[in-house]
């Protein structure tokens, strides 16, 4: 198990941000004040341990960085695709502390949280999940933010984005494709995986544009359904 506490940022303006990841196999709980990063702690186990971890990890963030629940402003989660279980964990616990808080939801597509935490070059970036067998969730994303492919399910051959190459690849869908593609012109950055670190900046800049879910109808983005069929 890996923790990681970063250390308290002085910051005048409250501006909270409590960002939940539970997409994969990594529980994160990060918490930022006006898009800095204060606080994260999180977590990666062969198992999903959302369930028994991710309330600790809330109560111990917010412990460590000496703020209440009653300071938050608003709430991200990583909103999909991934694991069907943890990610209805992680909108569950969301949703009951927005409701009880009376403050909004905000939602941080997994896949664009994860290439938000990849160093940047003038090459695409290409975020994957794992979605068992040979499928990953993907999707390509330019160096200056624009997407060149949507996210989707994607089967992996030999060729797949062949028309993007020169490109980085990242997250825990990416060790399935390395033997298959080690000829190919790739930066390999598989050890990069999922964190609530990776909604900071996203989550301020739609907390400031008020880019809010609604509570009872928000559902988070499965892409497959949870025997595995694709929508």
């Amino acid at each position: 198990m890996c923790t990681v506490l970063d250390s308290n940022l002085s910051l005048e303006m409250n501006n909270y941000i409590l960002h939940i990841e539970t997409a994969t196999k990594v529980c994160s709980v990060a918490l930022s004040n006006a898009g800095e990063l204060i606080a994260c702690k999180e977590s990666i186990s062969d198992g999903f341990i959302h369930s028994e971890a991710l309330t600790l990890y809330i109560e111990e963030t917010l412990r460590v960085a000496e703020v209440s629940l009653s300071d938050l402003k608003a709430i991200s989660i990583s909103s999909g695709p991934g694991s069907y279980t943890g990610l209805r964990i992680g909108l569950s616990t969301a949703k009951g502390l927005c409701f009880a808080l009376k403050i909004p939801l905000i939602s941080v597509e997994t896949l664009l949280a994860l290439s938000e935490l990849a160093s940047k070059g003038e090459e695409p970036t290409i975020p994957m999940l794992d979605a068992r067998r040979m499928e990953v969730y993907a999707q390509v994303i330019a160096s200056d933010g624009n997407i060149l492919q949507p996210m989707d399910a994607i089967e992996l051959d030999s060729t797949t984005f062949s028309e993007f190459e020169p490109f980085q690849v990242c997250g825990d869908g990416a060790a399935k494709c390395k033997e298959m593609w080690s000829h190919r012109n790739i930066i390999w950055n598989e050890k990069l995986l999922s964190s609530a670190k990776g909604q900071v900046a996203i989550a301020f800049d739609k907390y400031q544009k008020k880019e809010f879910e609604n509570l009872a109808y928000f559902t988070p983005i499965y892409l497959k359904d949870a025997n595995g069929v694709r929508r």
